[in-house]
């Protein structure tokens, strides 16, 4: 398109170019005076209307180039999702995936052709079968049923990561992600990821929020990248195999920084350096020498030194008793 600038061109493009369409994509490269745009009802508003949803109440996703994982962060017992497909075939295969994650028993409206003289609408449970042949251009409507989601408050539970044992516990990682306070579009480095858990919950608690987990070793690498897919954010959270410090040279900016564990006084002093101001850093120690790294920190620089001893509950002989986890000393800084 760009090679006939200067020309008078016609693009016809989705109903709403402006709304998951190539309106978007062709006006960042225009100047405003180059371009007009004559919007027509989207796939959506023509999906709102016949099913008599409300657009504001409802999540519309362009599914149509990208995996159904990022349906995952969203879903939860009545929520109503609108999402474009990238061909008839993809309808059959968003439903297997729904009930592959629990969602059997949402309810599944397939939309073929909007708009048009070909126009139908199918409603389904997403488990059941008999869907057949789907034409294209196709559009899902889900009301998530059968499943109550992922919870919205920090420390999900160990066992939904993939992990060789190194991860940041789940009560730990609370306290780790009310520390960082991640905010909408603010970016974290994830220093020493192991499984990346971390970088899921900061990118899972806003909206826009991205990742770089920093990790030196291969197979604890590979992880964490099947962790960002499983929970839908492989396009938020970059994996980068290598060592802290000198592998932050090329790394975006981050407004926060986790240190899980192994931090150096050179660690420190680097970050301490290259840190805009404002940006947050949070490290953990459970080693006596990093605590002391810290403590010794947290006296030329401020912040807040915490230190949680936890204990859970487990079988004792015949009865049941507290078994201490490692202390974990945190220290919280703004730079």
């Amino acid at each position: 398109m760009l090679a006939w600038r200067g020309r008078k061109v016609v693009v016809l493009a989705s109903g709403d170019p402006f709304w998951h369409g190539a309106g978007g994509t062709l006006a960042r490269h225009l100047l405003p005076g180059e371009w007009h745009c004559l919007p027509a009802p989207s796939c959506f508003a023509l999906a709102a209307a016949r099913l008599g949803w409300r657009l504001e109440d409802v999540l519309c996703l362009g599914l149509h180039a990208v995996p159904f994982d990022r349906l995952r962060p969203i879903l939860h017992e009545g929520a109503r999702v609108l999402c474009t497909l990238r061909d008839g075939a993809a309808a059959g295969e968003l439903a297997a995936w729904l009930t592959a994650h629990g969602f059997g028993a949402s309810r599944l409206t397939v939309c073929e052709a909007l708009g048009g003289p070909r126009e139908r609408l199918r409603n389904m449970r997403a488990d059941a079968d008999g869907l057949g042949e789907v034409a294209a251009p196709a559009l899902a409507a889900i009301e998530a049923r059968g499943a109550p989601g992922l919870p919205r408050a920090t420390g999900l539970p160990d066992d939904v990561f993939q992990s060789d044992g190194q991860i940041t516990k789940r009560p730990v990682r609370a306290l780790t992600l009310s520390a960082l306070a991640p905010r909408p579009g603010q970016h974290l480095w994830d220093i020493g990821a192991g499984s990346g858990s971390v970088s899921v919950e900061f990118c899972l608690a806003a909206p826009g929020a991205t990742a770089t987990a920093l990790e030196a070793r291969a197979d604890r690498a590979a992880n964490i990248r099947a962790n960002a897919a499983r929970f839908g954010l492989d396009h938020r959270i970059f994996t980068v195999e290598g060592r802290a410090p000198e592998a932050l040279d090329d790394l975006p900016a981050p407004d926060a920084v986790f240190v899980g564990g192994g931090a150096t006084e050179a660690l420190l002093a680097t970050l301490w350096d290259r840190l805009s101001p404002g940006t947050r850093l949070v490290m953990n120690a459970v080693t006596l020498e990093t605590e002391a790294l810290l403590i010794r920190w947290h006296g030329l620089h401020g912040g807040h030194l915490l230190r949680a001893e936890l204990s859970e509950a487990g079988p004792l002989g015949t009865m049941h008793g507290w078994h201490p986890a490692r202390p974990v000393t945190q220290w919280v800084v703004t730079r």
